[in-house]
């Protein structure tokens, strides 16, 4: 790969990848670094978002590596994997392993548009968020294991959980069964008990859709993200690839967490508005009247 640096009036560089996949390099890709009070992650997502929506990065386009975005925006590691990972919870870009990050086409709404959050439902989305913080840590490591120590039939019973998610994802059928079923198989490739004690505790209360209504309502693009990400995570395990498959739990796990984040704090404002709203009716019903 080769990056070209330049630095524009403002003192901000610019970043030029010429890579097999894009020979003539990115010239969209301009790095202009937000003010810190903002967020260093949530700046780069607004800029790099912005460019993708305006199509200065178009759909099919691949992002340049970490390392070029790095470099682009003056922001460490932790900073650009935060933001990929946001935007790809947003549906704007997706990751494939050992490939890169590509760009997606972009869906009416924006960010917020993977599903809508009822603001009834934001007691029990905060509940939902609490137990995928604890799947990141337990199930990222229980992919990895199960990368090591699977058996080939275990890997069957994987294939099987993912090919009738597919089948019910089209038919309409609950996926649902299998989501969990594929996500317990995993905890049992470790062998160790523990890892499959705990899932069978949680139970399939742990995939979110089982809580939240608006994700089943959106069932059909929501689940072909999810189904994709599956995948992902079953390629590396296939190849007996550790450190693969504990990445593509991850940001499997990490992008549920930040689609269903971004849902709460639309829920959140809607909420405000409409409490607002109400407060302006009630101030006006209780003017006196002259």
């Amino acid at each position: 790969m080769i990056v070209v640096m330049a630095s524009t009036t403002a003192g901000n560089p610019e970043v030029q990848t010429t890579t097999a996949d894009n020979p003539a390099g990115n010239a969209a890709f301009v790095g202009r670094p937000r003010q810190r009070a903002r967020g260093l992650a949530n700046g780069l997502v607004e800029d790099l978002g912005e460019k993708i929506r305006s199509q200065s990065l178009r759909p099919g386009d691949k992002l340049p590596t970490e390392s070029a975005i790095m470099q682009a925006y003056g922001v460490s590691r932790t900073v650009v994997r935060e933001a990929l990972s946001k935007l790809q919870a947003g549906g704007l870009v997706e990751t494939l392993h050992g490939v890169g990050t590509f760009v997606l086409q972009p869906r009416p709404g924006g960010m917020g548009g993977v599903f809508r959050l009822d603001p009834g439902e934001i007691a029990t989305s905060v509940d939902v968020l609490a137990v995928l913080e604890l799947r990141i840590s337990l199930e990222t490591e229980s992919a990895g294991l199960a990368a090591s120590r699977r058996t080939d039939e275990q890997l069957v019973a994987m294939r099987q959980a993912l090919d009738a998610f597919e089948q019910n994802v089209k038919v309409g059928g609950d996926t649902v069964g299998p989501d969990f079923a594929f996500h317990l198989e995993i905890a049992q490739s470790t062998g160790n008990p523990y890892f499959a004690d705990i899932m069978r505790h949680l139970g399939t209360t742990i995939i979110p859709r089982t809580r939240i209504s608006a994700i089943r309502v959106q069932d059909g693009s929501y689940l072909s993200r999810v189904n994709r990400e599956h995948e992902e995570i079953y390629a590396a395990i296939a190849r007996r690839d550790p450190e693969s498959a504990r990445a593509a739990m991850r940001i499997h796990l990490t992008n549920s967490r930040e689609r269903l984040r971004m849902a709460q704090e639309a829920a959140q404002q809607q909420k405000a508005r409409a409490e607002a709203a109400g407060h302006g009716t009630a101030s006006s019903d209780n003017t006196p009247s002259r």
